[in-house]
């Protein structure tokens, strides 16, 4: 790994932070991003850029983070396939973001990025790429889920037919409340650990998946936006919302790294919804539209098998 392979990449995440915000403001047309340039403890450490958009149009909430960071020890939780880097020096680098929409019939969107160096040793360097992108609807329409699949697949389709399943699979396996044996939404693309064919392989998956991401989720936005909703809708997307909280407080190796790294907090926690609400052992009405997110959405799916 050279200087020049760290900035090509650090270039690319900035530039689809800038793509990603100024399209979102575009297709919201009310609201736009602040800025919160920040360092980690201090310049050495590196920083990032957080900006947060809020009480828009069509997004009740989207936030949008930059960071490049670095640190001598490594946290567990960025070395899961990986034990023997635990407690190496390290350099991160990525975009993450959620998307929390206003109408509840427009699903919740998650995409990161991300690039991992570890030095084991004065010379020698382990790096690795990961991220992807997964999809969480409140009301399930299956020609959302076939086209937000379509999508990840003709991502991943230019560097060999195998990626889609298996970075599917992934994601199935990794976005699951266990506690509550339930799936966090319809999944899509999840990796880590990544680095097959070397650099600019591994780079080109990453950077294809990043610039696949608004591909896959403004036809969804733009389909559902106008659909009319109540107050029992959005009371359901807020009790929905609390399944995303507890997935990301218990589960997600992003946040977790994050606190255990000693990150900052605002930025870490930017993915939480602005307004979300637990009901005790609330079940939905049988043959209602909230039964079927449970009955056929929230369960791996192979939801492209009438495709060749």
């Amino acid at each position: 790994m050279t200087t020049s392979t760290d900035e090509e990449v650090r270039e690319f995440l900035r530039n689809l932070q800038d793509q990603i915000c100024s399209t979102l403001e575009r297709t919201d047309g009310k609201a736009l991003f602040t800025e919160d340039t920040w360092t980690r403890h201090n310049d050495d450490d590196g920083g990032g850029r957080t900006r947060i958009l809020c009480q828009g149009a069509l997004f009740e909430q989207a936030g949008v983070n930059f960071s490049h960071v670095r640190g001598d020890r490594l946290p567990s939780e960025a070395t899961a396939h990986r034990p023997t880097l635990a407690g190496c020096k390290y350099e991160a680098m990525g975009v993450s973001l959620v998307i929390h929409p206003l109408n509840p019939y427009v699903p919740t969107a998650h995409m990161n990025v991300r690039f991992f160096k570890a030095s084991t040793g004065e010379k020698d360097t382990t790096w690795w790429f990961g991220g992807g992108f997964d999809l969480t609807p409140y009301y399930g329409f299956e020609e959302d889920a076939v086209h937000w699949h379509r999508t990840a697949r003709e991502a991943l389709r230019p560097f060999g037919e195998d990626l889609y399943p298996r970075m599917k699979k992934w994601c199935d396996e990794y976005f699951v409340l266990k506690h509550r044996g339930e799936q966090r939404g319809i999944g899509g693309l999840f990796f880590d650990d990544f680095n097959e064919g070397g650099f600019e392989n591994a780079f080109g998956v990453t950077r294809s998946i990043g610039e696949h991401f608004l591909t896959a989720y403004l036809p969804i936005v733009k389909r559902r936006c106008a659909t009319p909703y109540g107050t029992n809708e959005r009371e359901f997307q807020r009790y929905r919302r609390g399944r995303y909280v507890e997935f990301n407080l218990v589960y997600d190796r992003g946040t977790l790294f994050g606190l255990q790294s000693g990150g900052r907090t605002e930025s870490i926690l930017m993915s939480l919804p602005p307004e979300v609400s637990w009901r005790y052992n609330w079940q939905p009405t049988p043959g209602s539209a909230e039964e079927a997110l449970y009955l056929q959405f929230l369960r791996p799916r192979n939801w492209l098998e009438d495709e060749s």
